[in-house]
């Protein structure tokens, strides 16, 4: 496993990607739109959060040209470890618990839809680059 991750961090480059980056600047502006003007339901706790993921993976994707599955692990791997973070009193640690911004970024609570909402965003991307692979 460790050989592994030693090999794909090896066949990581740093290249600027056009289309993910306008992917994520579209995203980031719907999700801004959404945290500011949506305060609660649906659309703002779990489809911000399936977007989020998605927005983080095309952020990657935009500067990192590597295979999607590697960008899309660790996008879960954040996405999952700042979640769990949410368990602990980890914005008061960071003396943050009063900033707006990060309790909008980094969350306040802990929520399994959340969790569910990254899987599926995950499964969406790698569903996306399998089927945009396949008609290369």
């Amino acid at each position: 496993m460790v050989f592994r991750f030693k090999q794909a961090f090896l066949i990581m480059k740093f290249q600027c990607n056009k289309n993910y980056s306008i992917a994520a600047i579209v995203l980031f502006i719907v999700e801004a739109f959404i945290a500011t003007f949506l305060k609660d339901g649906f659309i703002r706790h779990t489809f911000g959060d399936y977007l989020v993921v998605i927005l983080l993976y095309c952020m990657f994707k935009s500067v990192i040209k590597t295979k999607p599955f590697y960008i899309a692990i660790a996008v879960f791997i954040i996405a999952y470890g700042i979640e769990f973070l949410q368990l602990t009193h980890f914005l008061e640690v960071l003396k943050l618990q009063n900033n707006t911004v990060a309790k909008i970024i980094l969350g306040s609570t802990f929520s399994i839809q959340d969790l569910i909402a990254y899987t599926l965003g995950i499964i969406t991307i790698l569903i996306f680059e399998h089927k945009t692979q396949n008609n290369a």
